[in-house]
Parts: C-alpha cells; sequence; structure tokens
C-alpha cells in the first residue's frame, strides 16, 4: 500500500513538466475608440473573443493543475511533499485568479473604446 501511494505522487510530480504547458495568453492590443474605424472596431473585437477562448484554456489548465496539487497534498506523506503540493496549490489558484482579473479588464477596457467609438461617431 505504502508503494502505491509513493508511486502515484511520483506519477504526480512527474507530470508537472506538462502543466508548465499553460501558458497564459497575452492580452490583445485595443483600438482607440475616439478616433477607430468600424473595422479597427470589428478587428478588436475579433481580437478580444479569441483572447478570451485562449484564456478559457489557459484557465482549464490551471484547473487541472489545481486538482493535481490539492490532490498530491492529500496524498502526501511527508511535511516536503505536503510543502510542494501546498506551493503549487497557491501558485496556481493565484494564476487561476489572474486569468479572471485578465479577462474582466479586457473587457472592461474594450467596453470603453466602444462607448468612445459610439460618442466620436454619431
Amino acid at each position: 500500500m505504502q508503494m502505491i501511494k509513493i508511486a502515484a505522487l511520483v506519477g504526480t510530480f512527474a507530470a508537472a513538466p506538462a502543466f508548465a504547458e499553460c501558458t497564459a495568453p497575452s492580452q490583445p492590443t485595443l483600438p482607440d475608440g475616439a478616433s477607430a474605424t468600424m473595422e479597427d472596431m470589428l478587428a478588436g473585437q475579433k481580437a478580444v473573443k479569441t483572447f478570451q477562448e485562449a484564456n478559457m484554456d489557459y484557465m482549464k489548465c490551471m484547473e487541472a493543475r489545481i486538482a493535481a496539487a490539492k490532490s498530491a497534498g492529500e496524498d502526501a506523506e511527508t511535511k516536503d511533499a505536503r510543502k510542494a503540493a501546498a506551493d503549487t496549490y497557491t501558485t496556481a489558484i493565484e494564476a487561476y485568479n489572474a486569468a479572471v482579473s485578465a479577462e474582466e479588464t479586457v473587457a472592461g477596457d474594450f467596453n470603453t473604446q466602444v462607448r468612445e467609438y459610439k460618442a466620436a461617431n454619431k
């Protein structure tokens, strides 16, 4: 039974490099609504949607990392293993929360530019 738990922990931490592939997408460059053309605004909208899709994929990747770290912490038999799992968990939660904030910021900033575009093109 002890060997199975050790093997499970080794498997969990061996899978950690796969989580290194969780890459947060770059925030798009948004048009200046006050001077943008309709085409610029539509391109900005497309960039925001592309960002949102990539960000959702990133958050799903981070959710898997969070679950794995939580499981590793629950199964850990040593203080060092529990600490490593807790550190990974905390880092993943912070990254996930940052992704949520980034999405809110991008959406809010784009909405501001849409209002500026509408005001400039009455």
